[in-house]
């Protein structure tokens, strides 16, 4: 029998030495969309030891045209992409412990999900979990890559902990409205494709020690097929990379998020801990039509389809109304 990655071995960066340490190696995958689905099975072919893959979503048909790992009976089954995308890629390599945690990463649990972790990959659509896995990673000192994609253009960067420039270094928080989302400016399949291999490929010479490893931030747009390189400079007041991780100490509560390209919003409790869908299945019967399996229940409710998550997690469909989710939120799920 042919070895699985004979091909991969001959290459001159990897080597059989170099394949070894790949399979000792532990990857967590932050968001199993466009990005995340490309990464996840890039890594988990390269025979990546062991792959965990955290994401709060469930797949929908406009998912199907960008994320790589996903089909129509996935949808038919109600499967939570974290859950689908373990069950595809066990059957690619079965070698490769792969898990899917179905989880909206935050605060409360990043430090728990990433602590075994020889690299964090970025596979999110917004930049306050971008700076929570930033202040994670560096105070674990475990580098991540991350990675953006909107339209025909994105983005990545290696971060090193003790090698600044981290992502608070460049990045903010932009002002909502400011800048292009899914919802906004849409997507084109090969974005994600190229930039989440790009990731790959960084994260796979990083686990190796290679010296080839980029030091820019990469910009890429596959429509005008234009590569840019930009050196960024540490940032001497950048409380991250002085030990300061304000948004992993950041006071817990309840978040309304907008979700990327679902016109839809998620609710999170954090104090909220696992609730029963059968239990609430029973509460929520008198509102009408209520469906449930394992990993999620769905019930409309004023207008509004809405998914409820085993941690009390709610996605509340057809609104960007932060005041509207955490109404619906504490009518139906509690406070």
């Amino acid at each position: 029998m042919i070895d699985r990655y004979s091909r991969q071995t001959l290459f001159k960066g990897i080597g059989k030495e170099g394949q070894k340490i790949l399979g000792r190696s532990m990857a967590v995958i932050a968001g199993c969309g466009g990005l995340g689905t490309v990464i996840a099975t890039a890594l988990v072919r390269a025979g990546i030891g062991k792959v965990r893959i955290i994401d709060r979503d469930f797949i929908e048909y406009h998912n199907l045209q960008r994320q790589a790992l996903f089909d129509e009976d996935d949808i038919k089954a109600q499967l939570p992409k974290a859950i689908a995308a373990e069950r595809h890629l066990r059957r690619v390599n079965s070698s490769v412990q792969v898990k899917g945690i179905v989880a909206d990463l935050n605060q409360a649990n990043i430090e728990n999900l990433i602590i075994d972790a020889d690299i964090v990959m970025d596979g999110m659509d917004n930049f306050e979990t971008r700076f929570l896995i930033n202040d994670a990673c560096l105070k674990h000192r475990i580098p991540w890559v991350y990675g953006g994609a909107v339209s025909s253009y994105g983005m990545t960067m290696n971060i090193i902990p003790g090698k600044p420039p981290c992502f608070r270094c460049f990045a903010s928080s932009p002002k909502p409205g400011t800048t292009l989302t899914c919802d906004t400016a849409g997507i084109i399949s090969p974005t994600p494709f190229v930039i989440g291999s790009l990731q790959v490929a960084e994260a796979m010479k990083i686990l190796l020690g290679a010296s080839e490893i980029s030091q820019h931030l990469v910009i890429v747009d596959v429509w005008e097929s234009s590569l840019d390189r930009i050196k960024i400079r540490p940032r001497p007041d950048c409380p991250a990379c002085g030990g300061q991780y304000q948004f992993l100490e950041s006071e817990l509560g309840i978040r309304a998020t907008s979700l990327c390209g679902q016109h839809a919003m998620q609710v999170l409790n954090p104090r909220m801990g696992n609730i029963s869908l059968d239990e609430l299945a029973t509460r929520l019967k008198p509102l009408g039509d209520v469906s449930h399996n394992q990993f999620m229940l769905r019930f409309t409710a004023d207008g509004h389809d809405t998914v409820v998550f085993p941690d009390g997690r709610v996605i509340i469909k057809d609104t960007n109304d932060e005041a509207v989710a955490r109404g619906l939120y504490t009518k139906y799920i509690g406070s």
